[in-house]
Formats: C-alpha cells, structure tokens, sequence
C-alpha cells in the first residue's frame, strides 16, 4: 500500500499501543455490561417460570396438605419478588450504556486499524497525533459511561499486525467474518431453534392437558393450562427482548456484505492510494452500519 506508514520509534508504538489498550478497555466495560443484562433476562425468565409452576402446584396441593401449599405459595411469592428485582439489571438505562459502550470501544477499534493500515486520513500529516486526538475525542463523547471502565485492566495483548491493504483485508475484514459475525450468525440461529422448540413442547404439551381435562373430565388439568400459557409467553418475551432472530440476519447480512468487498478487492485490485482508501473506507461503513443499527435496535426497547 502506497501510502501505508510503518510504526517509527518508541512514541508512535506508545500512541498506537495505548490506544489498543483503550479500547480493551471499553470493549471489557462492555462486555461485562451485557454479561449482566443477559444473566438477568434469563434469571428473570427462570424465576417466572417458577412462580407460575409454584404457584399451581400450591393450589393443587392445598387442599392435600395445608402445610406443603402454604410452602409453595411462600416459593412462588419469592420468586415473584426475585424476578421484578433481577429484571432492575436489564432496564432501558442500562442497554443503552452497553450499546453505547459497544459502539465506543469499535470506533476506536476502526480507527486503530485504518491508521495500521495508513489509508485516508492518516496517509498524510501527523497519522499518531491524529489517533490520539480522535481516540480521546471517543473517550470523551462516552465520558458519562467511564465508571463502567473504572478498575478494569487492558489485557496484554499484540498490536495487529495490520501495515498495509492486504493485511488490513486478511486481518481486520476476514478475520470480522470468520471470527465475529459468521460464528455469531450461527450462535444466534441455534438459540432462535432452541425457543421455537421450547414453544412447540408447551404448545403440545397444553394440547393434552386440553385434550386430557376433556376426555376424563380432570378439573385440574385447567389450572396447567394456565402455567402452560403463562410459560409460552415468557419464553416468547424473553426471545424478543434478545433479538435472536434480529442478531441472526444482521450478523449474516454483514458477513456477506464484508465478504462481497473482500472478493471484489481480490479479482480488482485498487489502482491507487485514492482506490485504497475508498476499499479500507467501504469496509468501516459496512461495519459502522452494522453497529449503528443495533445500537438503535436495541435503544427501542
């Protein structure tokens, strides 16, 4: 590449590797935000469905045993109470700080690897200076979200080892397909099956208990019914809130859009530093795109 700049002396490997380090920063903070939203839904989920299984066998058993049903009532009241104070871990407020953490932590992940790679702005002037004023001006814009980064260490890591277009493309473009939005696309499509399953069970499975009621006129087969219902809802809402099948087609459709480009840059190789740059800018857009959508899809809850 033309117009690419290798890393000269101690201060542009410092500007460079603190910037990664930044961004490992902010990509940890993120992670660990969602890792919290993601055990509460499913706690949240867990704990209703034991409320609603408790909270019939209760009624069953009452009449049976006053002791065991008062029991079982207890249960279900706490596990009512549980989940409305787990669900306090997955509000709007805190989706929003993840997504905007998410996002942050691949702006400075984007422009690490462009200035790497030495294309558009920083084929000219100051390319270390230019980092460092755009990394701080990331930083800045998530000034609110840095107490979700307080205490947290950079893992060492390796620079990438990105230098010119061909490594930008093997590493940054192919290695966003083969290692991040392909195996997620993949990860999403298997949990979206295993909530279509779980649907299609107590979908059955209240197809006999009505069938049951009906046949051997079984008064308790209603109540159930009810817990069937109730069950099916909360796995429906749970899949909505995660977006399975959102994440599923933007993770597919970026991995071919990334791959699209990668295939046109290998049957058309650039003609110039202006070619260069308009493959390195396409590709940031992809991904940019990619983000900002799922920034706004999932700040609409």
């Amino acid at each position: 590449m033309g117009g690419a700049r290798e890393v000269n002396g101690s201060e542009g490997r410092g500007v460079l590797t603190e910037a990664w380090e930044q961004q490992n920063v902010w990509s940890q903070a993120a992670d660990r935000v969602k890792a919290s939203i993601v055990r509460a839904r499913l706690l949240a989920l867990l704990l209703g469905v034991s409320f609603a299984v408790l909270g019939a066998a209760s009624a069953q058993l009452m009449a049976v045993s006053a002791v065991w049903g008062k029991s079982l009532a207890f249960a279900a009241a706490v596990a009512a109470a549980s989940a409305s104070l787990v669900a306090q871990r997955a509000t709007p407020q805190r989706i929003r700080d993840w997504t905007r953490l998410r996002s942050l932590s691949e702006g400075m992940k984007a422009q690490l690897y462009a200035r790497l790679a030495g294309g558009g702005a920083y084929r000219t002037g100051d390319p270390d200076a230019l980092l460092a004023e755009r990394i701080d001006g990331l930083r800045a814009d998530g000034a609110d979200l840095a107490r979700h980064c307080a205490h947290l260490v950079p893992v060492s890591r390796p620079l990438p080892a990105v230098h010119d277009l061909a490594s930008y493309m093997d590493l940054r473009v192919r290695g966003q397909i083969a290692g991040y939005y392909r195996p997620n696309a993949v990860l999403m499509g298997r949990r979206l099956a295993a909530v279509r399953r779980a649907e299609l069970t107590l979908s059955a499975a209240a197809a006999v208990l009505a069938a049951a009621g009906g046949a051997f006129e079984l008064a308790a087969t209603g109540v159930w019914l009810g817990v069937a219902a109730t069950v099916t809802m909360a796995v429906t809402a749970h899949a909505a809130a995660a977006k399975y099948d959102y994440q599923e087609l933007e993770f597919s459709r970026t991995a071919e859009e990334l791959d699209r480009v990668y295939r046109h840059w290998r049957r058309q190789p650039p003609a110039g530093p202006a070619d260069e740059d308009r493959i390195i800018e396409r590709c940031e857009d992809v991904i940019s795109v990619q983000n900002e959508a799922w920034m706004v899809k999932w700040q609409g809850q």
